[in-house]
């Protein structure tokens, strides 16, 4: 069996281990922007190329049983579409159904119609006098998110990004100059977690809960990352009820119907939806259409049936006959990043590992030479603990991550128990307001 990979970053490193790890032993086939050491080391081929190169990656592709598309920019310039039509079955939805993620207003239109729950107050804006009069009518909490994708960066708050309504109207036109129109809608107050959920357009299963933590600094300080860690701890997320993961189940099936009805086609792939418990139930901040990065490298080391198998589900369209299990372990997930990220990073920076990590080690925005590996200037090495307890996981990564030198940075926080314990505090706060 072969499979082809798209992607080379650690999300692409981790689903690249989850692919080798098959029962079936499939020979992978890595198709890569930028050398990952890791992947290459498990890939029987590789070639880097751009993803848009649609002529190229199909012709490489032509001896693979199926790929699978790990970031969402050649989901987004139809890359499924196109290796489909090239005999290429593919994990990863076609382009109008990308829209899921690749545009904001795309997905609250659509849930708008066919009355999905979890949903905000939002208003698509097309002018800045439409964005100045839905800004009056929230009032103080509201968020703006630009309408493509911005790489987890295009999203600003009332009262964390942006300080007052001056700033707020000066985004919304900056959005609007750029792609036509802004989404703004109302500001969830509670906690974010993220379910990736397999579908295959018609049937859907979860995988565990985890939660990213996108700003850049301990103590959820700083500007806005790609994510700089994640945990998870089984089944639920201590701040979790099992009402919050059924009412979040429920909310991918109707999307998945949603986007069948609309769309006229099925969605196979992963839909990744951001989440947040609220004191009034569970709401959708927003969708992506693959793994997420840091999340796939909490979930996938956890995942004890056969990845391959579940890819072949959704491309075939029986999975509902297949079953999805997963170690009850937590994980937790540290990212190295360059010093001065995400704003002004240091670029072609050398970094050494001291000693051999407990961690599984996963490489993302790196140059790996004879003298040893570089950052670009984004995000550089995940680490990720995986124990019996989280309090064990985060010891093990926040150990190997600390004996990385050179130039870097990383969140000493995640996963630790003040900083769960502030969850925990927060969500039984909100929730007993509407007892």
């Amino acid at each position: 069996m072969h499979v082809l990979l798209v992607g080379n970053g650690a999300r692409e490193h981790a689903i690249a281990e989850a692919i080798t790890r098959s029962p079936r032993k499939p020979k992978l086939y890595a198709y890569m922007k930028a050398n990952n050491p890791g992947i290459a080391a498990l890939a029987e081929k590789v070639q880097l190329g751009d993803y848009k190169a649609f002529d190229a990656v199909a012709t490489f592709a032509k001896d693979v049983d199926f790929a699978v598309i790990g970031p969402e920019d050649p989901l987004e310039a139809g890359i499924v579409d196109y290796l489909e039509e090239h005999g290429v079955p593919c994990f990863g939805p076609k382009q109008d159904l990308a829209q899921l993620e690749t545009s904001k207003s795309f997905t609250r239109e659509l849930f708008k119609k066919y009355k999905i729950p979890g949903a905000p107050q939002f208003k698509t804006c097309f002018s800045e006098s439409e964005a100045r009069e839905f800004l009056e009518k929230l009032g103080a909490n509201y968020v703006i998110k630009a309408d493509g994708l911005q790489g987890g960066k295009g999203v600003k708050l009332s009262g964390e990004h942006l300080k007052n309504s001056a700033e707020a109207l000066a985004y919304a036109a900056e959005c609007i100059r750029k792609d036509g129109r802004v989404v703004i809608e109302e500001k969830f107050v509670g906690e974010e977690f993220s379910i990736m959920s397999f579908c295959d357009g018609r049937t859907v299963k979860d995988s565990q809960p985890s939660q990213d933590h996108k700003r850049a600094f301990d103590g959820d300080c700083g500007p806005n990352t790609g994510g700089m860690g994640s945990y998870s701890t089984g089944r639920l997320l201590p701040f979790l009820t099992e009402e919050d993961i059924g009412q979040a189940h429920e909310i991918t099936v109707r999307a998945a119907k949603a986007l069948r009805d609309q769309v006229g086609e099925e969605y196979k792939g992963i839909m990744y939806g951001g989440f947040m418990a609220t004191a009034n139930g569970v709401r959708l901040v927003e969708y992506n259409a693959r793994f997420g990065d840091p999340e796939a490298m909490n979930v996938l080391p956890l995942l004890e049936s056969d990845f391959v198998e579940a890819c072949e589900a959704v491309i075939n369209g029986n999975l509902e006959d297949v079953e999805l299990r997963f170690s009850e372990k937590a994980s937790v997930c540290k990212y190295v990043v360059p010093e001065g990220y995400p704003t002004n990073p240091v670029k072609g920076e050398k970094i050494e590992i001291a000693g051999t990590p407990k961690a599984r080690v996963y490489y993302a925005s790196v140059d790996k030479r004879a003298d040893g590996i570089y950052m670009s200037s984004s995000r550089a090495l995940a680490f990720v603990g995986i124990a019996p307890t989280l309090a064990e996981a985060e010891k093990i990564a926040q150990s190997d991550i600390s004996k990385v030198r050179g130039r870097i940075a990383y969140r000493k926080d995640i996963g630790t128990k003040a900083l769960v314990e502030k969850r925990v505090r927060h969500m039984r706060e909100l929730r007993k307001g509407v007892q």
